[in-house]
Formats: structure tokens, sequence, C-alpha cells
């Protein structure tokens, strides 16, 4: 197989984990997507320098040894509330695509421009992240009864996460 197939086939089985509240631990990330397969690696990303020095810094990754076990986890995971915060959990592939769709749009999307010369992907980017904030406020507008109902069915508080574990 080529180093392209490899890091393929790698980012179908890593998944992209955000919006983690900095009070959940490694171990307790690790204890949450654990039912779902073998864990082969785990990057749980720090702040490097400044003032939030060794502090996390909300995302993740875990790879797992197939992309079945990947995808299960993704279904499972995405969207359930730990510590009062929906994740966010999608497969490193997916990132990558929903990357390059948003800078392939970034040249279609200059219709509106600032008129200033230089780079305008920090607009283009900011314009995007704004749209999505509002669809998504749109969304739980209309689906807030549901959403009441799912928060009591499935909320954790940040203290009873270290039952995750399977037993």
């Amino acid at each position: 197989m080529d180093a392209s197939g490899f890091v393929e086939e790698k980012s179908e089985c890593r998944l992209y984990i955000g919006n983690l509240d900095y009070k959940i631990s490694e171990a307790t990330l690790i204890k949450m997507f654990s039912p779902f397969g073998k864990i082969v690696a785990e990057d749980f990303l720090l702040h490097t320098r400044g003032p939030k020095r060794g502090e996390p810094r909300g995302f993740a990754f875990i790879q797992f040894s197939n992309r079945e076990e990947a995808k299960l986890a993704k279904v499972k995971m995405n969207g359930r509330l730990v510590c009062g915060r929906p994740l966010i959990v999608r497969l490193e592939s997916e990132k990558h695509q929903a990357e390059m769709t948003h800078n392939s749009g970034a040249v279609f999307g200059c219709e509106n421009g600032s008129g200033l010369g230089g780079s305008s992907s920090g607009q283009v980017s900011r314009s995007a992240k704004i749209a999505a904030i509002k669809n998504k406020l749109k969304t739980m507008e209309g689906e807030s009864e549901s959403v009441k109902k799912k928060q009591k069915q499935s909320q954790m508080t940040c203290s009873s996460l270290d039952s995750l574990a399977p037993s």
C-alpha cells in the first residue's frame, strides 16, 4: 500500500472529538470511547505555550483499530452531553472533506467582498462560522422540546464520568 493509501485508511479510523469540557481528563476520554472498540492511539491536545500552557485545548483525536469501530463511536457519541456540553465527534477524513469543501466554496463566496486587497480567507471563515452558528440556533429552536427530553435522558455530570468504563 502506498503512503497516501495509509494516510487515507488511518483517517477513516481516527476520530476528532471536539467541544470537550476542560475538566475531562485523558483517562476519562479513553473510558468514554473504549466500549466501542480497540483504541490504538490517542492524542489529547494541551496548550504548549502562553498562560494556558499545560491545560487542555478542548479537543482530541482517538484512533480505533478499524473503520467500523470508529463509525460506531461517532454515531453513538456525536451530540452526547458530557458535563453539559454536546460532543462533536467526526471521522478525521470528514474534517478534511469539510475543510476542502469550505475552501472551494470560498472562491464563490467572495461576491460580498470587502474590497480589501490580500487574503480574504479570514473573512470567509468568519462568515462561514456565523452562518453555521445561525443554522445551529435555528435547529435548536425548532427541536427545543426533543432536546430537553434527550438532555434529561442522557445528562451526565462530570463527577459521574468515571462510571463510563465498561464493567
